[in-house]
């Protein structure tokens, strides 16, 4: 059955024929954009519609690029199938990397989840509504280690046993806020840094994303958690004889280590080697499988995992053949309006986009495309996720009305963290094939290795 997006994307593609011809290697261009642009853009806008089935939208937005560059604009590694074989072959090694992690990281969620610590970081909340407070730093802490997803999902889990199950909705807002301001500094907290961690930016240069983040978090978590106060108190309830499984933890820590170990050996010591194998999400695996007589892994969570990192994949693939030199140069009020963009298309493809061009500061734009997601339910994986849990907050009108201190916390954040630290962008991390660039000559000549 052909679904209304496949119909769109066709007609698109359609469209693309009409234009005017180019030649190998030239834009199509349709009012002054180029078709690329439009069709990725008719990608994303299906996205945003049709939550039920990303997965199709992003494969049909995936097939319908592919075929108009391989028909019209070429790839940057050549026209037709030879573009298309030498593009991702040097793509191949950055998606694979991103498949194992998002893979092997659901796995490790499961893992600290099973491992009861969620379950006993109540007993440490204080009363009030400050507990609702310190419940959302807890969930930013949780997603500075672990998946946003993961600690959004932990988050509105503890809030459902701790105000009878009911929750406001400007307080699942202030969760998935916090979930997403505490993976924006960090790369393994987020699909994004990760994203930007896999592709040679170090993780000090994402760092600093704090400065904007935890701002973000006072103020959110603030209006949040009083709104959740007067709407239904916390009622306490702890499980004395919960203990908790310190070989899952140990698991989690290992899992981490085998990542961030092997990212600054090859990342540091063998650049060239980061280019031609994906040794970080083989490393996460090699982890998980050396656990699996401690702890056995749930395995029935892959098939699920599988469809969204497909879906994900698809659009990063979408945003690789991109012509990034036609988009507006890198700047603080580019990544600021990405931050809002991202409130309602993907921040994933935006994040792609941005890497491919360069030129960022890359700690401005992990706040900006991480936090600005939250400011409506579907603008993050992670307001997704917990909206599934809680159908109410599925309303665009509500989560605008109830949870509009997100947007306040977005751009005060942003102010902070402009006006302390400044925009400070780097220079580009690989040259416009996508070889990676280790060090620049003094003549400013990319030496690459």
């Amino acid at each position: 059955m052909i679904t209304p997006v496949a119909r769109g994307c066709f007609a698109a593609l359609v469209l693309s024929m009409t234009a005017l011809p180019a030649s190998a290697g030239e834009l199509v261009m349709v009012a002054g954009i180029p078709l690329d642009f439009i069709l990725f853009a008719l990608t994303l806008l299906g996205v945003a519609l049709f939550h039920n089935q990303t997965l199709y939208v992003g494969l049909t937005g995936l097939v319908t690029i592919t075929l108009y560059k391989l028909l019209f604009t070429g790839f940057k590694t050549g026209d037709g199938l030879a573009g298309l074989v030498g593009h991702f072959g040097h793509e191949w090694v950055v998606l694979a990397n991103l498949f194992c992690l998002l893979m092997g990281f659901a796995l490790l969620s499961r893992h600290f989840e099973k491992s009861h610590v969620p379950t006993i970081l109540p007993k440490y909340l204080p009363e009030d509504w400050k507990g609702g407070f310190v419940l959302l730093v807890m969930v930013f802490v949780l997603s500075s280690f672990l998946d946003n997803i993961a600690a959004a999902l932990i988050g509105g889990a503890m809030a459902h046993q701790l105000f009878k199950a009911k929750v406001h909705v400007g307080y699942l807002a202030a969760i998935v806020a916090a979930s997403n301001a505490g993976g924006s500094g960090s790369v393994v907290g987020d699909t994004t840094t990760t994203m930007m961690w896999i592709d040679g930016i170090s993780p000090a240069d994402v760092f600093h994303a704090y400065a904007a983040a935890v701002v973000a978090l006072c103020i959110t978590a603030y209006f949040g958690a009083k709104q959740q106060h007067a709407y239904s108190p916390m009622i306490k309830h702890v499980h004395s004889n919960v203990r908790v499984d310190k070989a899952r933890v140990g698991i989690v820590v290992l899992i981490l280590v085998f990542a961030i170990v092997t990212n600054i050996v090859i990342n540091v010591k063998y650049t060239a080697l980061a280019d031609v194998f994906p040794f970080i999400g083989v490393a996460v695996w090699a982890a998980i499988l050396l656990s699996v007589p401690v702890r056995r892994p749930d395995w029935e969570l892959l098939p699920e995992t599988f469809k969204g990192s497909i879906f994900l994949l698809s659009l990063v693939t979408c945003a690789s053949m991109m012509p990034v030199e036609q988009l507006p140069p890198a700047s603080a009020m580019a990544a600021l309006s990405l931050g809002f963009v991202s409130a309602v298309f993907d921040n994933i493809p935006l994040t792609a986009l941005a890497l491919k061009q360069g030129g960022y500061d890359w700690g401005v734009l992990a706040y900006a495309v991480g936090f600005g997601g939250s400011m409506i339910w579907f603008g993050s994986s992670a307001g997704v996720a917990l909206s599934n849990m809680y159908p109410e907050a599925k309303s665009v009108a509500n989560w605008l009305r109830h949870g509009w201190h997100v947007a306040l916390a977005y751009v005060v954040g942003f102010a902070v963290l402009n006006f302390t630290l400044g925009w400070n962008p780097h220079a580009a991390h690989k040259t416009s094939e996508g070889v990676r660039i280790e060090t620049m000559a003094p003549e400013g000549t990319p030496a690459v290795k």
